[in-house]
């Protein structure tokens, strides 16, 4: 769901970050109004969440891959301003430091993971909590909180990546930027995210959600107690279990590199050309390209980055702690 750059034209990308900036500046009043100083580090820990569960690569029907992202669940741990912030974050991290997603679409990036995701998910997870007042009512609309929040995300970004060819063309009439309609866009987003990546995002959150409402249930949203070391080890397992997202194979759908897109073939078709604002667009270099170091094996990498982002993701809420006293 990490739209690379050059998919989108750099007019969607600025209109696409023009509706975050108030969206930031709302959700950094509410965290100031509602999370304690001290608690705030605990925005670093959601962070580093959402970042180790979009490691997690599982293989989705069509030969592409997917992931959880975590959206809702860091709205029921930590609100879902304080979320939008700690997704925000983890996406620039994952922007920056290794490539997966873009610099010019990391607002739309926020707006379909940080914003889109985890109200849609929240608000409906509270809605079916507080019709069904009990444990199972509140488990269920964890599942349907969570399912349907990253379903909303990728149809959104299904649509940004549709409405580019009917947008943006050459003088040929080929699409300047991701060559796909929305009658391809649609299907190949959201098939696989009905079927497989939402089903993933449900159980992870339910089951994150499960281990940290009876270990430490003052991490939860107007939680009264903590005990952030049972966190940090979940935190820790994650990192140690992130090489299973290398065992999923294929590139997921709609992030092909300029020199690859060429040769994808959608609904039997081969695309057959490079389009111009994608060969000749903007270029970057991150430093860990794709969770690789090189001259290190890819799981030791792999494993390497995971510590790397997760970490500085829990430095740069602590440090903002320190400055918020």
């Amino acid at each position: 769901m990490h739209i690379p750059d050059n998919y989108l034209s750099p007019t969607t990308c600025a209109v696409m970050g023009a509706a975050m900036v108030p969206v930031w500046k709302k959700a950094v009043k509410k965290v100031q109004e509602e999370i304690p100083r001290e608690k705030l580090p605990m925005l670093g820990v959601g962070a580093a969440f959402s970042f180790l569960m979009m490691m997690f690569n599982v293989p989705l029907p069509g030969g592409t891959t997917g992931h959880a992202v975590g959206g809702t669940l860091l709205a029921i741990l930590i609100g879902p301003y304080a979320a939008c912030l700690s997704v925000t974050v983890a996406l620039f991290i994952q922007a920056v430091l290794f490539g997966d997603g873009g610099i010019l679409a990391f607002g739309a990036n926020c707006f379909n993971m940080a914003f889109i995701l985890p109200f849609t998910g929240y608000y409906i997870y509270s809605f079916i909590k507080s019709k069904l007042n009990s444990p199972s009512g509140e488990s269920l609309g964890i599942l349907i909180g969570s399912y349907i929040g990253i379903n909303v995300a990728a149809f959104l970004t299904a649509v940004e990546f549709g409405i580019q060819p009917l947008l943006f063309k050459d003088a040929l009439g080929q699409a300047l930027y991701c060559p796909y309609p929305l009658s391809v866009s649609i299907p190949a987003m959201m098939i696989p995210h009905i079927l497989m990546a939402g089903v993933v995002e449900a159980v992870f959150t339910l089951a994150i959600i499960a281990y940290i409402r009876r270990v430490s249930p003052g991490t939860l949203y107007e939680g009264k107690r903590e005990r952030p070391n049972s966190i940090m080890a979940l935190v820790v397992l994650l990192i140690c279990l992130t090489p299973l997202g290398l065992i999923a194979s294929g590139t997921a759908w709609g992030e092909w590199g300029s020199d690859e897109i060429h040769q994808v073939v959608s609904q039997g078709e081969t695309l057959g050309y490079t389009p111009h604002g994608m060969a000749e667009g903007f270029g970057f270099n991150a430093m860990m390209p794709d969770y690789t170091i090189g001259g290190l094996p890819e799981i030791i990498g792999y494993v390497l980055s995971a510590v790397a982002g997760a970490s500085l993701l829990i430095i740069v809420f602590k440090l903002m702690g320190v400055k918020h006293a």
